[in-house]
């Protein structure tokens, strides 16, 4: 797994934390202490998924585009997944191998049931529940 779960979801929290105001993408930036093009990447693709609004000109910024009570963290772990929970190999294993040439069905299977595990946790608790940690 990569840091943008960690990265979203800080975002999001901030946005819940300080709902009824407007954030700058440099104040998002200034909280994760992260390079600002990173974090308006992520902004970028939050806003894309409906989870961030944003308004234009002075005085612009973010806010949620929706209610936290109705964003999973499953929700936001699908925006950012970008492969099996626990990675996937760039080897391709030797076919002729009675192991090799099984493998990858096999640890895939097993990665489908890892990935369906930690989404059915993460679904389980809305950004709302979590963010209530932050008060």
């Amino acid at each position: 797994m990569n840091a943008r779960f960690q990265i979203a979801i800080h975002i999001l929290t901030l946005l819940e934390n300080m709902k009824g105001e407007v954030i700058s993408s440099d104040f998002i930036a200034g909280s994760l202490n992260a390079n600002p093009a990173l974090v308006r990447k992520e902004i970028s693709n939050l806003r894309n998924h409906g989870l961030i609004d944003s308004k234009e000109g002075k005085g612009g910024g973010y806010t949620l585009g929706l209610p936290a009570d109705k964003i999973t963290l499953g929700h936001i772990f699908r925006t950012v997944k970008t492969s099996f929970v626990l990675g996937t190999s760039k080897n391709e294993a030797n076919p002729k191998c009675p192991v090799g040439k099984q493998i990858s069905q096999n640890i895939n299977s097993l990665y489908e049931e890892v990935d369906q595990a930690v989404l059915t946790k993460l679904d389980s608790t809305t950004l709302a529940k979590f963010a209530e940690a932050f008060n």
